[in-house]
């Protein structure tokens, strides 16, 4: 859960969330209101067979074998056999995986799909638009078959929906001339008639879903006409995946792929645009970005506002602009930070326009920017300023090393700068040539369907009531011994013991299968046990696992939701994409608001609401790991509730890496609301991190960070007695979002470490609160500690942004950006 940092979200008082920043909601309104066509979708509206017909498309250039490759390779998913379960709804008949085909859809690129995608989506009582904030009891997966899918009003997307297309032959879904709506497909729309412009989910809890595998064709649609592919505002456990976007490279075009004003992400990846007035329009709290390439639109990615934004692997070719951080010269600057990487742009005419100038910006550290390794061809200017036009940084042929703008620490400061510097040595462990070593989600398309072993089919209920350790665990096994790739059917998989994962399993979800632990062998405090172990200590190989989530049922004092072994290598590391930690407030966890409500005021701890020791323990035998979109979460509000009522739960520990190998890659990932900590690196070395975040648990200090769960001194716990010597105040005692201790080669990409609350109030989180929310946020050990570096921190609620040891760094009120404070680069020596 966060704070809506855009539009007044239509949320109970009792979250505490309500936050409006005026100048950034002014350029979110402005933005919405050059959109002639921002109307609310009201059902399809149909569209005359002439006027389809004339709509016709020419192959996309992803699509120009989807014929012939449909026939060749077909999708497994498409046929295997689906006995997914939606365990805790109370329909025994309700769908999960719904083939748009069987609603009528024809993808004949002549027939008007639009009411048969619809009813594909909504069949079911699901939780519509307008009709429900959230729930888990709906997941569904709704399947394109290869083809062109005519499309004149804009598809909406549900909650906790997964839109997927055959990746051998991408589906098509071609917008027609007089195509109405915001986005051919709209993940959220602005509730019609609310003249206000209120989105029908709160963008800051639109989790669990997912779009990948679509052609989005706006040709048809007058270049004059605005027109956009993807409105996506949204939030964690989300993303865009595998998606071409077609647009008019016509003079005056008013086309746009991705359009994004509002939520807390996310992550997106694979995607590639065709012309288009902008590529994407991008606001939001944060965002992991990689591999985006953009070719002939006028602005690749307009950045309206954010807090943070980490783009990775970007090509940017024949654009006026490649990244526009302006917002129209926007005064007050909206743009938080933006952490550029391994990119190129070519034949662009200015890679990075910006506002920022030096110490005077308003507010003081808007539009931080850091670029390292950036390949320029035939771009004359890399960074220009766009209030007078001068060039910040020259272009040309050439490759940017590092340079960046805002405040730095090395390690005292702040220093205000602007210009080159020498870039942080890479590990090479980390590295493909000179890039760090990146990897998209397995979808096994060049798999028969005969190589995948499905745990329903190994006689696993999936109903969330019966215990299916036994016939999980023999499907992992025999898959892994078979070299075959477990298929876990949608469901909820109640499990009593160990789910012990071997080398060279490959593991697949549906719908975020879940594996939920419960019962007295989890529930010992003093005896944490795993829900899933992935290898022995000393086991070596590899693993790849993705689309599930582990979560655990009722008092489970005693889990690790993930206890990581394996050790791999930097040549063939393992993967760990879209798998996600879920701790209480969904429907079966017995950890909602009746179990666990929310204790304003009191110390008392309900032991009933004890939930897990520790989300992710990677041991010190484990090794070379990619962890992508990866969200350890416990829950802070019950998801069931329309109301989304505060709970409070308490889980010891975040994501421990205690590798002394090292080698990991955490790409788009968060933790949130864990008591000690949310990430600590212990005793390790040769990390990337990219864009990572946290939230502080909206509790404490009621108790404070060393309650519920003793101090266990093998996995380092940080001691808050210590750190909080007598005297100290109450805020000092709440769980760090990053501590790093005796590591070596620390790598962080951009990172958003917030504490909105204490003891559930928000009064502490505005910039100018005294005392803040919490004392101290993200620690390092000096004497251990080396070559630790971290680009654009950003912090929310935390009085000091970096200690060392138990000295403060950095204070917040040096740092004052749009709404965090933002440190632009600091390096620990």
């Amino acid at each position: 859960m966060h704070l809506s940092a855009l539009l007044l979200l239509p949320l109970p008082l009792a979250l505490g969330e309500q936050l409006v920043i005026p100048f950034v909601q002014q350029a979110v309104a402005k933005e919405l209101a050059s959109f002639s066509q921002y109307t609310a979708y009201n059902g399809p509206t149909g569209t005359a067979k002439a006027a389809l017909a004339a709509a016709t498309p020419a192959a996309a250039p992803s699509a120009k074998v989807n014929a012939v490759a449909a026939a060749a390779y077909p999708y497994w998913y498409e046929t295997i056999t689906h006995q997914g379960k939606a365990a805790f709804n109370s329909n025994t008949g309700y769908t999960i995986f719904r083939n748009v085909k069987s609603y009528g859809a024809k993808g004949d690129g002549v027939t008007d799909d639009t009411a048969a995608i619809q009813k594909a989506i909504s069949d079911g009582n699901r939780c519509a638009p307008g009709s429900c904030q959230s729930t888990t009891t709906t997941p569904a997966v709704v399947y394109f078959p290869a083809g062109t899918y005519i499309i004149s009003s804009s598809i909406l997307d549900y909650y906790y929906t997964q839109l997927i297309g055959n990746p051998n032959a991408m589906p098509v879904l071609k917008a027609t001339a007089g195509f109405t709506g915001l986005g051919v497909i709209d993940g959220d729309q602005y509730e019609p008639g609310n003249a206000a412009g209120v989105l029908s989910y709160g963008a800051t809890n639109i989790f669990w879903r997912q779009i990948r595998n679509f052609v989005i064709d706006l040709t048809a649609i007058p270049a004059s006409s605005s027109a956009t592919g993807i409105h996506w505002p949204t939030a964690q456990a989300t993303s865009l995946q595998n998606i071409v976007f077609q647009m008019s490279s016509s003079t005056g075009t008013k086309h746009q792929g991705v359009f994004i004003e509002s939520g807390s992400g996310g992550f997106m990846n694979d995607l590639v645009f065709y012309g288009g007035l902008n590529g994407v329009v991008f606001g939001n709290q944060q965002f992991t970005v990689r591999n985006l390439t953009f070719h002939n639109s006028v602005t690749a990615i307009s950045q309206v506002w954010n807090w943070g934004w980490t783009y990775k692997s970007l090509s940017i070719n024949n654009c006026k602009v490649g990244i526009d951080m302006t917002n129209g010269n926007a005064n007050p600057l909206t743009v938080g930070s933006v952490t550029l990487l391994d990119s190129s742009f070519t034949g662009t005419g200015v890679a990075v326009l910006t506002d920022r100038i030096g110490g005077s910006s308003k507010p003081a550290t808007a539009d931080s920017l850091v670029i390292e390794n950036v390949v320029l061809s035939n771009t004359p200017v890399a960074v220009k300023l766009g209030t007078t036009g001068a060039t910040l940084l020259a272009g040309g042929t050439l490759t940017i090393g590092a340079w960046g703008s805002g405040n730095a620490y090395s390690p005292t400061g702040p220093t205000t700068t602007q210009g080159s510097f020498t870039a942080p040595t890479r590990p090479a462990s980390l590295l493909v040539g000179t890039k760090y070593y990146e990897r998209s989600k397995p979808q096994y398309n060049n798999l028969p369907v005969t190589s995948f072993r499905s745990v329903r089919t190994g006689g696993a209920k999936g109903d969330g009531t019966t215990d299916d350790t036994t016939a999980l665990q023999n499907t992992i096994t025999a898959a892994a011994a078979a070299g075959q790739v477990v298929f876990v059917d949608a469901g909820t998989y109640k499990v009593t013991k160990t789910i012990f994962i071997p080398k060279g399993s490959k593991i697949v979800g549906e719908a975020y299968s879940v594996i939920m632990s419960s019962g007295a062998f989890f529930s010992n405090i003093n005896s944490p046990q795993a829900v899933v172990q992935v290898g022995n200590a000393g086991d070596a190989g590899i693993v790849e696992w993705s689309d599930m989530i582990v979560s655990t049922q009722g008092a489970q004092a005693g889990a690790i939701l993930i206890k990581w072994n394996l050790a791999s290598t930097s040549a063939s590391p393992s993967g760990m994409w879209d798998v996600h930690n879920r701790i209480g407030g969904f429907a079966g966890s017995n950890l909602q608001k009746a179990n666990c409500p929310a204790s304003a005021g009191s110390t008392a701890i309900n032991a009933n609401c004890e939930a897990a020791y520790m989300s992710m323990h990677i041991t010190k035998t484990a090794a070379a790991l990619y962890m992508e979109n990866v969200w350890l979460w416990t829950a802070d509000h019950d998801v069931e509730d329309p109301n989304l009522t505060q709970i409070t739960i308490y889980t010891g520990r975040g994501l421990y890496i205690e590798s002394t190998a090292g080698t990991f890659w955490l790409v788009g990932t968060a933790v949130e609301h864990h008591a000690r900590y949310q990430y600590q690196l212990q005793s390790t070395k040769n990390i990337f991190m990219g864009q990572i975040q946290t939230e502080t648990a909206y509790y404490q200090p009621n108790p404070i960070a060393n309650q519920p769960y003793p101090i266990n001194a093998t996995l380092n716990d940080p001691n808050f007695n210590t750190y909080c010597p007598a005297g100290s105040p109450a805020t000092c005692s709440m769980g760090f979002g990053l501590r790093v201790t005796a590591s070596t080669d620390i790598h962080v990409y951009g990172a958003g470490l917030y504490s909105f609350f204490n003891d559930y109030s928000t009064s502490c989180s505005v910039q100018n609160a005294n005392p803040q929310c919490q004392s101290n946020i993200f620690t390092y050990d000096s004497a251990a500690t080396t070559k630790l570096y971290v680009y654009n921190l950003n912090t929310v609620g935390s009085t000091a942004m970096i200690t060392k040891d138990a000295g403060k760094l950095a204070t917040n009120i040096y740092n004052y950006n749009v709404f965090p404070s933002t440190i632009y680069f600091f390096k620990s020596a």
